[in-house]
């Protein structure tokens, strides 16, 4: 069966440099619009990665985001609001990308044709079968990532997928694939428009439901944040103020700085 790479098809709009910024945004704005029903689509593939991950985490595993590009940059970012989200340790949830560190600010010519060098990437932490390992491609061609995928596969380690092209290569070497498709690019083969923001907000569902069901946030609260600015800080004390309404400002304050979060706040106080 052929596959075809819609998100490299020609975009539906035409002389785009005829048109005025007005027009620009409103036909940007009109493709977007189609991204959250695509995504939605998905719900089912995205529960199972979900479930697999949580799975996978409760017994001490790590969750790592592989990819190039614009894909491996939305994974570092994912991963890197989830300890400050969350509360988390660093190095639970890993960002890697191909081309290493230079690559997230600048563009590495060809890392991402490597085939090889994604699993040694991976064998850098020592992956392992506790592990979830989650390959990201809008195409869904990625040598990099499908082979950082297929050397998974032959060493027990679950993965999940996420691409924008429906039967694609990468789906066939994972687990738990993800395909949305959100079909041409406003800018023919301009993959950081539709398809980036597809990945982040799959990738927005992936990390936030996990740490839901790890117990990570409390009603709809970030209990675990870290208190890492005035902020977050101020936040975490009118979050405890509401739970315990018969304390002033500042001695909630104190006892945040305390103890460091607003859920051991709470266990401190009740002790």
């Amino acid at each position: 069966m052929s596959f075809e790479r819609i998100t490299e098809s020609e975009s539906t709009y035409q002389h785009l440099e005829k048109m005025s910024a007005g027009e620009l945004l409103s036909n940007m704005n009109q493709e977007d619009s189609k991204v959250a029903d695509a995504v939605a689509a998905q719900i089912t593939a995205i529960e199972s990665l979900v479930n697999a991950i949580t799975e996978k985490m409760l017994m001490g595993g790590r969750l790592f985001y592989i990819g190039a590009g614009t894909s491996g940059r939305l994974g570092i970012l994912d991963a890197s609001e989830c300890p400050p989200t969350f509360g988390i340790p660093a190095g639970m949830v890993i960002g890697i990308i191909a081309g290493g560190s230079k690559a997230i600010t600048e563009a590495v010519e060809f890392a991402e044709d490597d085939v090889e060098q994604g699993w040694r990437d991976l064998c850098a932490y020592s992956i392992s079968e506790k592990d979830v390992v989650v390959g990201i491609a809008a195409s869904g061609t990625t040598p990099y990532v499908i082979g950082a995928l297929e050397n998974c596969r032959k060493n027990g380690v679950i993965t999940g997928s996420i691409c924008c092209n429906s039967g694609a290569p990468l789906s066939t070497v994972s687990d738990h694939p993800i395909e949305v498709v959100v079909g041409p690019e406003f800018v023919t083969g301009s993959t950081r428009l539709k398809s980036g923001t597809a990945q982040k907000l799959v990738l927005n569902m992936i990390s936030t439901s996990v740490m839901i069901l790890l117990g990570r946030v409390e009603g709809n609260r970030m209990v675990n944040m870290q208190l890492s600015n005035d902020k977050l800080l101020d936040r975490g004390v009118r979050m405890l103020m509401e739970k315990l309404p018969s304390t002033d400002y500042a001695f909630t304050r104190e006892l945040l700085i305390k103890s460091g979060s607003v859920k051991k706040a709470l266990e401190l106080h009740r002790s």
